[in-house]
């Protein structure tokens, strides 16, 4: 297997809002908030539900390697509940091989709420229910160890189990890549982000307020000069001033494609990072993964949520 997923087993519910609806319910843009159950059902009270569709972001990075002609594979925790189902039925539809054996848990299935507003931006709201209970016990060992690389999401990192599912995965993998998912994660887990990125992690994928966050810094050179130093691999994507990668003191930069009809900008950086590593694991130079990355970014901001048909 070419990579093999370890993510947040997520449904995806769309939503059009106004930006008031935001401000009602005091959520920013463009960010990712953390809620119960309760919470989650009250904000879907009364919105009218656009699209239904498996996701979470390394599970749809996954889908866009398979789309692109990868032998490709998904860890990820669902209950044996309806939701659970439709998102095992989402990711065999798209030749991902799951390796996951669903049961009943207490906790259902995760569902993420994608607002999106006028300026196509989306913040999202997420129950993440048992995708969030990962544990060592959910990691399939072989899997991982027969996969060129494993690619995880900040997402899914969190104190106690959900930490040891990581350590577990990453200590039998051949190469680890991850992103690093959303602000809102980098703040919340700050040091251990920066030790995963220095020590555990051969390619980290982040966005420009993301990795500045990481290395508390409000000017961009920093970013180059940190990346140079750890000697790793780093891929950064800075909306319309296009992506760059920094791999030991080499620096590749791509521009962002012009005129285009943005619609949605869900799963933006999920499938920029489907295309870098489909060239990345075919060999490709680091400018041509750039490029590739770029150009599967560009298509799924033209149409509604983070898959491509």
């Amino acid at each position: 297997m070419k990579i093999l997923g370890i993510g947040n087993a997520i449904v995806d519910v769309i939503c059009k809002v106004e930006d008031s609806f935001l401000e009602q319910h005091s959520l920013t843009k463009s960010t990712m908030k953390l809620v119960d159950e309760i919470e989650f059902k009250k904000l879907l009270t009364n919105l009218k539900i656009e699209e239904t569709v498996s996701g979470g972001s390394v599970a749809n990075s996954i889908v866009g390697l398979s789309q692109l002609g990868n032998n490709v594979g998904f860890i990820g925790k669902i209950s044996d509940d309806e939701l659970g189902k439709k998102y095992e039925d989402g990711l065999k539809k798209e030749n991902v091989e799951y390796f996951y054996l669903k049961k009943k848990e207490e906790v259902p299935t995760g569902t993420c709420l994608i607002l999106i507003t006028p300026d196509s931006e989306r913040t999202m709201v997420t129950f993440l229910g048992t995708a969030g209970k990962i544990n060592e016990n959910d990691i399939d060992t072989n899997a991982i160890k027969k996969s060129e690389i494993l690619f995880l999401e900040g997402y899914l990192w969190d104190e106690g189990e959900p930490r040891k599912a990581f350590d577990k995965a990453i200590n039998c993998a051949n190469k680890v890549a991850m992103s690093l998912s959303d602000l809102f994660c980098v703040e919340r887990h700050k040091k251990h982000f920066l030790n995963l990125v220095k020590q555990k992690l051969d390619i980290t994928f982040a966005n420009e307020q993301e990795i500045m966050s990481l290395i508390d810094t409000k000017n961009f050179d920093d970013v180059i000069q940190f990346s140079k130093e750890i000697k790793k691999l780093i891929i950064i994507t800075r909306g319309s001033r296009g992506a760059l990668a920094v791999n030991n003191e080499e620096v590749f930069e791509c521009s962002a494609k012009k005129g285009l009809r943005i619609i949605d900008l869900t799963g933006a950086g999920d499938l920029f990072a489907s295309g870098f590593l489909d060239s990345h694991v075919k060999g490709k130079k680091l400018n041509e993964c750039l490029q590739n990355g770029t150009k599967m970014s560009s298509k799924i901001i033209q149409v509604i949520g983070a898959r491509l048909n």
